[in-house]
């Protein structure tokens, strides 16, 4: 419009050069343009940008927090878990000292078990043995009672006569033997 007004005018206009009201009106429209844009969209994007800052801050802010709660649990956790092996051992060892203490029990109560049994047999041994010797003696007075009966030719039916001659025979066996 104003290019129309100034050829209207007869002024010849060079295509090179702009025309110095258009350069003008370009300028103000510029201006006013930059002020709108500085005045309302960079207060805007400084505020979207300061939030953004502000939320990356505080989401390491959190991450940093977690993680030490992380690293704190984590620590917690090792530690229970080395109390807990240490139990273990623990009572491992006194499973082992127990089985220990019971066989060193159940030994030594098979061998006061194996005296007794023995101890019994011995005495039982010696009861027949006392048994062999007197049903012997009883037998063997009887055989020589009779032998010497017939070789002495007299009765030896007497009781007293008969326990001396047995007594007086065992006595020289036994001499005997030794």
């Amino acid at each position: 419009m104003i290019t129309d007004v100034v050829m209207a005018a007869g002024e010849e206009h060079d295509p090179l050069m702009p025309v110095l009201s258009e350069i003008i009106l370009g300028l103000i429209v510029f201006g006013i343009l930059l002020f709108a844009i500085w005045k309302f969209v960079v207060p805007r994007f400084e505020q979207a940008y300061a939030d953004r800052t502000a939320a990356i801050e505080g989401g390491l802010a959190a991450a940093e927090t977690k993680q030490a709660e992380a690293d704190a649990k984590l620590a917690a956790l090792e530690q229970q878990l080395g109390d807990a092996r240490h139990e273990a051992a623990r009572i491992r060892e006194e499973a082992r000292e127990q089985g220990a203490a019971i066989i060193a029990e159940m030994r030594e109560q098979a061998q006061t078990d194996a005296a007794r049994i023995v101890e019994h047999a011995h005495a039982q041994i010696e009861a027949e043995r006392q048994q062999a010797v007197t049903s012997l003696r009883a037998e063997v007075g009887s055989l020589a009672t009779g032998l010497a009966s017939r070789i002495v030719g007299e009765s030896l039916e007497d009781e007293a006569r008969q326990s001396r001659v047995v007594e007086r025979f065992l006595a020289d066996l036994e001499q005997g033997v030794n």
